[in-house]
């Protein structure tokens, strides 16, 4: 039985997962942290994976993304080359560096995935330990978003969040609702008793944050995509929600990053790296 670690990033919201069988494991959705105020990088969340990793004498083989984010910056490439690890993510990918690509005249980033070393297609498996990670597509947030399913276990990174809030939002290039939805329902057609583990959470001032579910709590209790919703009914309020979201606050740097795995554009002349951002007249 693959053993489960969570990790918490009240910057971002974000919840990095640390899934282990035996002596090998894998970290989902992992957080570079990232301050846009003065432009400073910091591993201190990876460190914190690493060290519980280190500590149980653990081998890290798997660093996977279920989707490019658009509201943080992954470690994944932090993570790979500290340890040797294999950086996984859907097939679509593709999809996603050929919109972003060209926003961020971003000339070293070739739109076929090569930055990563594994593209997983629907019903890919995985190595981990004694057991396998299921890849189930999960598209409609983008195009290139996964679910990780391993012993009754589905990571679900934004495709659907806590109960009392819902689903993801699905205004991005190459997103779209009635997808989310029929994604959301295959997700929701495994066992009632699979726990949901969602890649974001906003809890209230002083409120616990929690980002494990069921199932069957999703199909009693989401608020957007409960039992009885019709895909009609939730395209209209996803579409008419999306309207009145501003976009996340990381989002220029986080895809300029995540679209190469989570790596940094090249150092410029004077040695220093750049993030963009693209201006365009109101």
């Amino acid at each position: 039985m693959a053993d489960i670690t969570a990790f918490y990033d009240p910057a971002t919201g974000t919840v990095t997962y640390l899934v282990a069988d035996g002596v090998e494991a894998a970290i989902i959705d992992p957080v570079l942290d990232f301050d846009p105020a003065d432009g400073t990088l910091s591993a201190k969340s990876v460190d914190a994976v690493l060290g519980a990793a280190e500590t149980r004498g653990l081998r890290i083989v798997w660093v996977l993304d279920t989707h490019a984010h658009a509201d943080h910056l992954s470690a994944a490439d932090e993570i790979r080359r500290r340890t040797g690890a294999r950086i996984g993510i859907g097939a679509r990918i593709t999809e996603v560096q050929s919109v972003f690509k060209p926003m961020f005249n971003a000339e070293d980033v070739t739109a076929d995935g090569a930055v990563f070393d594994a593209l997983f297609e629907d019903g890919a498996r995985i190595p981990l330990g004694a057991t396998e990670i299921e890849v189930m597509a999960t598209p409609g947030h983008t195009p290139a978003c996964v679910t990780y399913l391993v012993d009754g276990a589905a990571f679900v990174g934004d495709t659907i969040f806590m109960p009392e809030f819902g689903t993801a939002r699905t205004d991005f290039p190459g997103g779209d609702a009635a997808t989310l939805y029929r994604s959301v329902r295959r997700i929701l057609a495994l066992p009632d008793d699979t726990r949901i583990f969602v890649g974001h959470v906003y809890p209230e001032p002083g409120e616990e944050a929690r980002w494990e579910t069921t199932v069957a709590a999703q199909k009693r209790a989401n608020i957007h995509v409960h039992d009885g919703v019709s895909e009609a009914d939730y395209v209209a309020m996803r579409e008419a929600r999306d309207a009145t979201l501003d976009a996340p606050r990381l989002i220029l740097p986080s895809l300029q990053v995540n679209i190469r795995a989570g790596a940094l554009p090249a150092a410029e002349s004077d040695g220093r790296v750049y993030l963009k951002t693209p201006v365009r007249m109101a």
